[in-house]
């Protein structure tokens, strides 16, 4: 099949796009502009290569149009933020595809009641990106369940591999908190450590996108958790952290309004936004209906990307 990946050469890209040529199928990638992946593959020689600036077409009400007009028989987007947007381009490919796969986030839900939450947990998000792909995928399970579009939702949690900078045990995204644990200082948490992060290694969401591919009767009109098989409390993700440096670990809490004067506005905002929805998601109906099975804990999901990042002295 001839698939369009829309943001193909980010964090997920970097995997995806490879499993997709091994698969044989025929692949074109558009971004805005012309970036190589995280990590190298030679399968990326035989991927086109196409430059459209999403949010100027989309101005222009063409982006929609632009993608139909690549032929494709599957499309990935994973770069769609809005509902807007996502109407544009499921009025343009409507009829014209087999699929539509639309990468979410599990920011759609606010506080949960019961963990680990499944995905018929009642929506109830804050801050404008979570409201803002709530609504989005509002919109495209509407369109499947009412007129039959064949959209796949897959709503991925801190997402980590190799080549960037991993979610912190303090919520955030400052390398000062990775740097204290593999040094043996001590890391300051806020509360009781007790929130909870749930990644999930890029590869994995990758092989989500590829199985909701090839599973196209069970995934059509529904959407899946796509994270690890279990999330990690601020206070376990620290502890573990010192341990794979060869430390002991070396924590002490603080009340949330005396921690945030701690550090940098951005990174109390960060792990405030973080530790609010402290999520903790199930992967139950993705395993059952997709075969989906994460090949990396959340823990060796960090791990691996911590350890690239000080292979090449990136971390102090």
């Amino acid at each position: 099949m001839r698939v369009v990946i829309i943001g193909g050469t980010g964090h997920v890209g970097t995997y995806l796009v490879p499993r997709l040529v091994h698969l044989g199928h025929t692949v074109a990638c558009v971004s805005r502009q012309q970036r190589e992946p995280y990590t190298p593959y030679a399968a990326w020689r035989w991927v086109e290569r196409i430059n459209i600036d999403r949010e100027a077409e989309e101005q222009a009400g063409t982006f929609g149009a632009r993608i139909a007009d690549l032929r494709p028989d599957v499309v990935i987007d994973m770069i769609c933020f809005t509902p807007e947007s996502a109407a544009q381009l499921v009025q343009a490919l409507r009829g014209r595809v087999q699929q539509l796969l639309h990468c979410g986030t599990i920011w759609i839900y606010g506080p949960s009641v019961q963990v680990p939450a499944t995905e018929d947990q009642p929506r109830r998000p804050f801050g404008e990106y979570g409201i803002q792909k709530a609504a989005t995928e509002a919109l495209l399970l509407d369109e499947a369940r009412r007129r039959g579009f064949p959209v796949s939702i897959l709503h991925p949690g801190h997402i980590v591999g190799k080549g960037w900078l991993p979610l912190n045990p303090q919520g955030n995204f400052n390398p000062s908190a990775f740097s204290a644990i593999a040094h043996g200082r001590e890391l300051t948490l806020p509360n009781l450590g007790l929130e909870t992060v749930h990644h999930v290694h890029a590869d994995d969401v990758a092989q989500a996108f590829v199985r909701a591919l090839s599973f196209w009767r069970q995934a059509v009109g529904e959407c899946f958790h796509v994270v690890s098989s279990r999330a990690l409390t601020l206070r376990g993700y620290a502890e573990s952290m010192y341990r794979h440096f060869g430390q002991e670990p070396r924590l002490s809490f603080l009340p949330w309004d005396e921690w945030r004067k701690t550090v940098q506005e951005k990174d109390a905002e960060a792990t405030w936004d973080h530790i609010a929805h402290s999520p903790s998601a199930s992967i139950e109906k993705a395993r059952r209906l997709l075969g989906y099975e994460p090949r990396y804990s959340s823990l060796e999901a960090v791990q691996e990307s911590v350890d690239w990042l000080v292979a090449r002295s990136l971390l102090d």
